[in-house]
C-alpha cells in the first residue's frame, strides 16, 4: 500500500507541474543572388547552395546551444533570379517571420532591400558586397556588414607587402567597374602605408569565354607582352574582380615577379584551406555536411548566423531591436576561428576582422601585421577608420 501511495503522489505531482516552455523560435532569412558560373577555374564555379550552406551550418551551431537556452533557429531560403526584385523578396521573408536576413546581394539590391525594410523590425547582414559606399555615404542603420570592404582587403595585403619590403608595385586592372573599385582601394592603401605604384595598365575584356577561349598555349603567348617593359617593381598587383585575366598572370609574366591581389597571394576573409585557431573543425563539419569546401560567402553567412545566435543567447532575446542594441555595444564580441574575437564598428556597422592572405593552398599570413598599431584596435588599421568615415546612419 505504501509503494502505491508514493507512486500515486509522484504521478499527481508530475501532472500538476507546468509544461516545459516552447523554445523561442528565431527565423533567419537567406536572401541570395544567382552568381555567374563564368569563372577562370572550374574550382571557382559557385555551388547550388552557395551562401545558404554557411547559413544552415551557423543555424545548426546555434541550435546546439539553443537546446540549453530555450531557443531554436531556422533558416528560410530565398534565391532570386537576375533582375528579380530584391526588396519584394526581403519583405516576403519578414512576412514569413524572419527578423534577420543574411543578404548575398549586389550593392544596389542591398540598399533597396534595406530601404524597403526601414519601417520593419528586421536586421540585414551583408554577406558579400564589398563596396565602400555601403559603409560610408550610403550607409544604413539596419545593415550589419559581415563581408570586409575592398579597403580592408587591400590594407591587409599592403601591410604584408610593406612588411616584406616589397614596396614597388606594377598594377594591372580589368576594364569593368568593380575592377576599378578594387584598383582605387589598392591606390589608397599604397598611399596609406608608403608603397609606390610604378605603373598601371588595363587589361581590356573582349568578352570571350573565360575557360573555352583561353587554352594554356594561347595564354602563355598573350601574357608576356601584356607585362613587358614595365618599370622596375617588386610585385605585380592584379585588380580583377571580374575574373577575366588575373588567374593567368602567375608564372607567365615577362619578369619573374610574385603576383598578388586578385590572383597569386590573395587577401580574403576566408579560404577553404584555412586551418589555424581551430578552423579545421569548422572546415571538417562543413565538408561533412555539404561535400565541398567552405568559401568566403559561406563563411560570412555562417558568421552572420552565429552573430545572431551569440547575441540572442547572451541578451536572452530574439527581438531585432534589442539585438541590434546589444550587437553594437562594447559587451558584444564573437569568436570566428581567426585568432581574435571580432566586434562591430558602431559608426558604420562593419565587422572588425583579420584578413587572411592565401595562395589557395594554405594561409600565407594574416593581417593586421605586427607593428601596425592603433589606439583602439589593431583591426581598425584595416579599412576606413572612425576619423575618416562619411557614414551618417539613417
Amino acid at each position: 500500500m505504501k509503494k502505491r501511495f508514493v507512486l500515486g503522489a509522484v504521478i499527481a505531482a508530475l501532472s500538476a507541474a507546468p509544461a516545459a516552455a516552447e523554445p523561442l523560435a528565431i527565423k533567419i532569412g537567406v536572401l541570395r543572388q544567382t552568381h555567374s558560373t563564368e569563372t577562370l577555374s572550374i574550382l571557382d564555379i559557385p555551388a547550388a547552395d552557395d551562401t545558404l550552406a554557411g547559413a544552415r551550418l551557423g543555424a545548426a551551431d546555434n541550435n546546439t546551444t539553443g537546446k540549453f537556452t530555450g531557443q531554436s533557429f531556422e533558416t528560410i531560403d530565398a534565391k532570386i533570379a537576375p533582375g528579380e526584385d530584391a526588396a519584394a523578396a526581403a519583405i516576403r521573408l519578414v512576412d514569413q517571420g524572419a527578423g534577420f536576413i543574411i543578404a548575398d546581394l549586389s550593392a544596389d539590391d542591398l540598399l533597396r532591400a534595406a530601404d524597403a525594410l526601414k519601417s520593419r523590425d528586421a536586421l540585414l547582414f551583408n554577406a558579400s558586397a564589398a563596396d565602400e559606399r555601403l559603409r560610408e555615404e550610403n550607409c544604413r542603420a539596419n545593415i550589419v556588414h559581415v563581408a570586409p570592404t575592398r579597403s580592408m582587403l587591400a590594407d591587409g595585403l599592403t601591410q604584408y607587402l610593406v612588411w616584406k619590403q616589397w614596396r614597388r608595385w606594377f598594377v594591372i586592372k580589368g576594364s569593368h567597374p568593380e575592377d576599378e573599385l578594387f584598383a582605387q582601394a589598392v591606390r589608397a592603401s599604397a598611399k596609406k602605408f608608403g608603397a609606390k605604384i610604378v605603373e598601371e595598365r588595363v587589361f581590356v575584356d573582349t568578352e570571350g569565354g573565360r575557360r573555352s577561349d583561353s587554352g594554356s598555349v594561347q595564354t602563355q603567348r598573350q601574357i608576356p607582352p601584356l607585362t613587358q617593359n614595365a618599370p622596375a617593381h617588386d610585385v605585380l598587383i592584379a585588380a580583377d574582380e571580374s575574373q577575366v585575366f588575373g588567374g593567368y598572370l602567375p608564372y607567365r609574366t615577362w619578369e619573374p615577379r610574385p603576383v598578388a591581389g586578385s590572383a597569386g597571394l590573395m587577401p580574403v576573409s576566408w579560404d577553404a584551406s584555412h586551418e589555424q585557431w581551430g578552423a579545421t573543425q569548422l572546415q571538417n563539419r562543413f565538408l561533412r555536411d555539404f561535400r565541398r569546401g567552405m568559401n568566403a560567402r559561406d563563411n560570412q553567412a555562417w558568421l552572420a548566423a552565429r552573430i545572431v545566435g551569440e547575441a540572442a543567447t547572451r541578451a536572452d532575446t530574439g527581438d531585432p531591436k534589442a539585438l541590434r542594441a546589444f550587437l553594437l555595444s562594447p559587451e558584444f564580441s564573437i569568436a570566428a576561428f581567426k585568432g581574435v574575437r571580432l566586434s562591430i564598428r558602431p559608426w558604420n556597422r562593419q565587422l572588425r576582422q583579420p584578413i587572411l592572405l592565401t595562395d589557395g593552398r594554405m594561409t600565407v599570413s594574416v593581417s593586421p601585421q605586427e607593428g601596425f598599431l592603433h589606439q583602439t584596435s589593431e583591426l581598425d588599421t584595416l579599412g576606413v577608420d572612425r576619423p575618416e568615415t562619411k557614414c551618417r546612419l539613417q
